[in-house]
Formats: C-alpha cells, sequence, structure tokens
C-alpha cells in the first residue's frame, strides 16, 4: 500500500531555509522589517518545497485571521434552497467572493442572519467572537441595516454593503439598479409600448425603491402617466402573480409589465396566461436579475442583469485594499449589469 505523501508545513520552510517560523510567518504575511535577502531565501524554500500558506501560518505573524464574512438573509435564503426553484444568488456571490480571496490568501465564509429578529446584535456579536474575520460583506437587506454597521463599526471591522447607495459607513456598492430600472423601461417604450406596469419588491430591501425609482424617471422623462400601475410584491413568485392579477384588472390594463425579480416574472408569466394572455404578443415582460429560471422560461425572459460574482469579486478586493492601509471609497462604488433581451418582449398589438 503506498505511503501517504507527508504535507509540506511551515516548519519544513524554516527549516530549509535557516530561520525561524516567525521570519517564514512574516515573509507570508508581507510585513516590513524582513531583510530582503532573508525574503528572498525564504521564498526559494516555498518554491522548492512547494509550500502552500495555510491560515494557521498566515495568523501567526500578526492579528489577522485571514478571513471575510459574508452575511445573507437568513429566511430568504433557506427558503430559496428549498424550494430549489432555479436562483443562484448565493452560487454567484461564493463564485465571485471566493475565487478573490483565495487569490489574496485568505477565505470567505457564508453566515446566514435573520435582520427580523430581535437578536441580531447578539447572534452577529457571537459570529464575530467566534470567528474574528478581518472583513464582512453585508447583501440587502443587511446592507441597509444600522444596528449592523454600528457594531462592525464598534469592532473596528472593515465592511461592505451590497446595494447601498452610499452615506453611512463601510464600503457602499451599488448595481445600479435605478439605472438598471430605467433601460428596462427605455426598451419598452422604444418598442413602442406606453402603459407599463411595474411590481416593486418588498420596502424594507432598499433596491427595491431604487427600481421603482428609474421606473418612474423613464414613464416621467417620456411624458407619460404611471398612476395605477405599481404593485407591490415580496421577491416570490406568489406575490408576482397576484401583483399582475391586480395590474391586468385595471380598466385600462397595461401591455408590459416590468418585475423586479425573476421569481415575481415567472408568477406574472403564470398571470398572464390565466387571463388568456399570450406573451409577448399580448403582453411583454422584464424581470430583474436573470438567474437560470428566467433564461429557461417559456418564453425565455428578458431580464436585467444582477453582477452579483462581479460586485461580490470588487467588495473582497476593496476590503481587503482598506485592511492594506488603503482609504476606503468615499463615493459609491457602480458595477452596472446588461439588459439581456430575449423573447418576452415585442411590440404591442395595434
Amino acid at each position: 500500500m503506498a505511503r501517504r505523501r507527508q504535507s509540506v508545513t511551515i516548519k519544513h520552510v524554516a527549516a530549509d531555509a535557516g530561520v525561524s517560523l516567525q521570519t517564514v510567518s512574516r515573509v507570508i504575511n508581507n510585513e516590513p522589517n524582513v531583510r530582503p535577502a532573508m525574503v528572498e531565501r525564504v521564498r526559494e524554500s516555498i518554491a522548492k518545497l512547494g509550500y502552500v500558506p495555510s491560515l494557521a501560518a498566515q495568523r501567526m505573524g500578526g492579528s489577522r485571521s485571514y478571513l471575510i464574512l459574508a452575511l445573507n438573509d437568513r429566511d430568504r435564503t433557506i427558503a430559496d434552497w428549498r424550494a430549489r426553484q432555479g436562483t443562484d444568488w448565493v452560487d454567484q456571490m461564493l463564485l465571485g467572493g471566493m475565487l478573490t480571496c483565495a487569490r489574496h490568501g485568505y477565505r470567505l465564509l457564508l453566515e446566514l442572519v435573520d435582520t427580523h429578529s430581535d437578536r441580531i446584535e447578539r447572534e452577529l456579536a457571537a459570529t464575530i467572537a467566534a470567528l474574528q474575520p478581518d472583513g464582512v460583506i453585508l447583501t440587502p437587506p443587511h446592507s441597509d441595516n444600522p444596528v449592523i454597521a454600528s457594531l462592525l463599526d464598534q469592532h473596528d471591522i472593515a465592511f461592505a454593503r451590497i446595494g447601498a447607495q452610499g452615506g453611512g459607513a463601510g464600503i457602499a456598492l451599488s448595481m445600479a439598479d435605478e439605472a438598471g430600472a430605467r433601460r428596462a423601461t427605455e426598451h419598452l417604450l422604444a418598442l413602442g409600448h406606453r402603459r407599463i406596469g411595474f411590481i416593486a419588491g418588498p420596502d424594507d430591501y432598499a433596491v427595491s425603491a431604487q427600481r421603482a425609482d428609474g421606473w418612474r424617471g423613464a414613464m416621467r422623462e417620456a411624458g407619460l402617466p404611471y398612476d395605477g400601475l405599481l404593485a407591490s410584491g415580496d421577491f416570490d413568485y406568489a406575490s408576482g402573480r397576484e401583483a399582475t392579477l391586480r395590474l391586468l384588472g385595471a380598466t385600462v390594463p397595461p401591455s408590459a409589465i416590468i418585475a423586479s425579480s425573476d421569481k415575481m416574472a415567472i408568477g406574472a408569466l403564470a398571470a398572464a396566461r390565466e387571463r388568456g394572455l399570450d406573451v409577448p404578443a399580448d403582453l411583454s415582460l422584464v424581470s430583474f436579475d436573470d438567474t437560470p429560471i428566467a433564461r429557461f422560461a417559456h418564453p425565455p425572459l428578458t431580464a436585467m442583469e444582477q453582477p452579483i460574482a462581479a460586485v461580490t469579486a470588487r467588495a473582497v478586493e476593496l476590503i481587503i485594499a482598506q485592511l492594506s492601509g488603503r482609504a476606503r471609497p468615499v463615493a459609491p462604488v457602480v458595477i452596472a449589469g446588461e439588459l439581456m433581451v430575449r423573447t418576452s418582449t415585442a411590440p404591442p398589438r395595434v
């Protein structure tokens, strides 16, 4: 039976280079006050032995944990996982975050926190004490939770707020939600639609208001009324269906609808079919997110892409830059998605 190959440790590197463990750790962590000749000797040993630094080794020389913690909404995330409906927010967040962390010698961990819980401060404090992260990434609705921001500030932890428009502490990163909704509306206007309905998300998500503002702005600039064309949902299938039925029940129903999430758009598609309407011949639909359920729907949905992987990767880079002594951006960092035009939109019937 073949013997398992012994893994190379920091002790092997130190012995090969003829230096202390602390010196190897300082070189791994790119710390100052190590002579260039010593740095070169340690790096030669690392290359020769094929050593890959572990978190334990990285932590030896300083106070960093080399962990970045991503906080996601507990109830909504668990509901999405259990529903198995093809939403991939968490997948894309881990894709961008994990790969970027790995390039910088960090690790990304995901934690679920209930933003509506009265225990949020105690739960988050316990998580911070246990993991001691160097940085935290907040996703909606945590991005706009002042309790979380205050707690991270108190612990002097660098953090990024995805979906934030600026103001307050932390690094604000935006996926240009208002501009995205405006672009989706302008796409429908260019096709000839004049009554365009909009299904907004829940009020506790700042992006809900941002998207609604983008729709209103485009309608206003086109000189078109929008009273009675706004309905609210909860980012899920049922609320999208119900909101669409309300909009279609108007005396003069819309010829197109923009839904603020893919699941609400799928609900809108079902509601249209219940009313005997063809999409896109009788009703055009535009969605937000562009997760797999939008692409695999029938017809495939025109959707405003949310570049979750790219924005999470940028959040990691900015947190690590701040940890290295660079100032955090004052203005929000904007990473916009593309409007993916598919066959759920067409000119209205004449």
